[in-house]
């Protein structure tokens, strides 16, 4: 039986993503796999900002490029970075329980988002996480920074800004947990459509040899959350260059949907909540559209505009 490949991203995170589904793999199916490291346009250009890069799925494009030249049998993302129009020859199939999809805050002087200094400068790359961070504090200084984890962690701790903002799931990945200042609570930042789950794609050529090795590593309610997620995402025609936060997950049976969009500068958010049931993969993506639309229908697009998209009605 030849030996499994999964095309990974060279970060340290993506690397220890890749090499959580290698060893669920290997341990699971008694299947031998190895890491093909991939350079991604999102890697090449590490210090560019995104709208200069103008590709979409900077970090997934040439991962699923090595799907069609063999190169890679399976490709492991972070879903927060997968977007919503992918190949039509490619599967995608959420794996393990979400992890942590909250934002965190790591001060220079260990400061909380109430404490920091007037004015205080926030490093992200995120307009989603700049746009809600202005709602609570319209004094902050909302100032882009890009490289990994490590990158981004040093530069709070030289000064380089007062704080920094990250995903919770990745500083705990990487065992980075003690520097984190504050988890950011979902009433001021909603995380990103995805953040917090990762998956596999393949090509749906190859399913029939692929999915029985991914399916049992894949959580149910984690796939109907996200898929309510990305289906909200999709009708908005957002991404990860839009200000909209959204999070769904179950409580007591139910599935619990909180979305936002806002404008650039933070100076308008629409908010929406909805809780219902959900027993299937179609259910949940019916409702994440029921929501897209409720946004819409209070003006959503035309916040959306401001940030470049226009959105057909769906």
């Amino acid at each position: 039986m030849k030996r499994l490949r999964i095309g990974t991203r060279g970060s340290p995170l993506a690397f220890w993503q890749a090499n959580r589904v290698r060893e669920a793999i290997e341990r699971q199916a008694g299947r031998s796999v190895e890491i093909v490291v991939v350079k991604t346009s999102g890697d090449r250009y590490g210090t560019t900002s995104f709208d200069q890069i103008g590709i979409t799925g900077v970090f997934t494009k040439e991962l699923e490029d090595a799907l069609f030249t063999g190169r890679a049998d399976i490709a492991v993302h972070s879903m927060k970075d997968v977007p919503t129009e992918f190949s039509h020859q490619c599967r995608i199939l959420p794996v393990f329980r979400r992890d942590d999809p909250l934002d965190a805050l790591v001060s220079h002087n260990g400061e909380t988002l109430r404490q920091l200094p007037l004015g205080a400068r926030i490093g992200t790359s995120s307009l989603r996480r700049g746009a809600q961070l202005r709602v609570f504090r319209n004094d902050l200084k909302i100032a882009e920074i890009r490289g990994n984890v490590d990158t981004r962690l040093r530069k709070a701790e030289a000064g380089e800004f007062d704080a920094v903002v990250l995903a919770k799931a990745g500083l705990d990945r990487l065992g980075f947990t003690s520097r984190i200042t504050e988890v950011l609570p979902p009433e001021i930042v909603l995380p990103a459509v995805g953040q917090g789950v990762l998956c596999t794609e393949y090509l749906d050529q190859e399913a029939e040899n692929i999915e029985p090795l991914l399916q049992s590593l894949e959580d149910r309610e984690t796939t109907f959350a996200v898929t309510a997620e990305r289906a909200l995402l999709e009708d908005l025609q957002g991404g990860c260059r839009v200000p909209l936060g959204a999070w769904a997950r179950f409580k007591e049976d139910k599935l619990v949907l909180d979305a936002c969009v806002l404008s650039p500068n933070g100076s308008e958010c629409i908010r929406r909540n909805a809780v219902g049931p959900c027993n299937s993969v179609g259910e949940a993506a019916g409702f994440g559209r029921r929501i897209a639309r409720e946004l819409l229908d209070a003006g959503a697009d035309r916040l959306l505009r401001l940030s470049g998209r226009s959105v057909g009605r769906p």
